[in-house]
């Protein structure tokens, strides 16, 4: 089956909780990804239960005629934080602290996230023999996916962008196979036409 990771669009920052919306640049990403993924042949959609997941999803869903199911195994790492700090943002505003964070500070065990994200994504693999699937989540989410498919530690190795795509091949047998990371083809402007 393929299993295909989508991460969210742009939220607002928010100072208070965790689970912030789409700002208006995110939605607009999140109908962008709806159009890029329309022809693929997508037979199900999974979130996380995450505002910012499942209103990037929406598009899709509705574009496609999908029922979005959620899964808690793919909630974002910072889920429980008092507020929502883009990780480019805390790259640009506090390095220090956006480092300990990428290695696994601030009091967050990568490796007990990852393997939950892993039993929730192989629960839904399992769900679906020989299907297509995507999956609405979050950057934290496809790094430690993507790190347990190259057998790498756990850990904050990437960014992906908002809206990227990122697809995987994942056989009965247990293989599994990254087939792309950041697909951001959607998000370039079209030309008009001169």
């Amino acid at each position: 089956m393929e299993l295909i990771l989508i991460r969210h669009g742009l939220p607002v920052r928010s100072d208070t909780h965790a689970d912030p919306e789409l700002s208006d640049e995110g939605h607009d990403q999140a109908r962008r990804v709806a159009r890029w993924l329309a022809d693929d042949g997508v037979d199900a959609a999974w979130s996380s239960p995450m505002r910012r997941a499942v209103q990037t999803a929406e598009p899709f869903v509705a574009l496609g005629g999908h029922a979005l199911r959620l899964h808690e195994g793919v909630a974002e790492f910072d889920r429980d934080s008092g507020a929502y700090v883009p990780m480019e943002v805390l790259k640009r505003e506090d390095y220090a602290a956006w480092r300990a964070l990428a290695e696994g500070g601030h009091d967050i065990d990568v490796a007990a996230f990852q393997a939950a994200v892993v039993s929730a994504l192989e629960e839904v693999i399992a769900a679906h023999p020989g299907q297509r699937v995507a999956v609405f989540c979050h950057g934290g989410v496809i790094n430690v996916w993507t790190a347990h498919i190259l057998r790498m530690e756990p850990r904050l190795f990437f960014e992906p962008g908002y809206t990227s795509v990122h697809r995987f091949m994942c056989a009965r047998g247990g293989q599994r196979a990254v087939v792309s990371l950041n697909e951001r083809a959607h998000l370039r402007e079209v030309a008009s036409a001169i």
